[in-house]
């Protein structure tokens, strides 16, 4: 759920196969948003399409915020536990920003 009230549909990776896969093989996100858990860092090699990053807190409040473009490496951040992706331009459409917190229900 987003600050403005707002749902959209999540994909969680969770598993180490799921976590690895990411949204690579994709054009888009459609949308939605995808939560990989247990993670500190992600790159876009191999993608074909610019994503939004959020790092988050265990307690899932946004730490850092950037878009990445295809073929990056992103840099680690230590406190994060979890990273949620969108397609570029997302986070600001949605409103979301650091400091606040993700919910996620199901």
């Amino acid at each position: 759920m987003l600050a403005d009230g707002t749902t959209r549909a999540l994909e969680i990776a969770d598993t180490r196969r799921t976590r690895r896969r990411g949204l690579l093989g994709r054009s888009s996100v459609n949308g939605g948003a995808m939560l990989i858990t247990r993670c500190r860092s992600v790159h876009t090699i191999g993608m074909t399409f610019a994503i939004d990053v959020a790092h988050l807190s265990a307690a899932m409040q946004v730490l850092r915020l950037r878009t990445m473009h295809p073929g990056r490496l992103g840099a680690p951040v230590w406190r994060s536990r979890h990273v949620l992706e969108a397609d570029a331009g997302s986070f600001e459409a949605w409103g979301l920003g650091v400091g606040q917190t993700v919910a996620v229900a199901s």
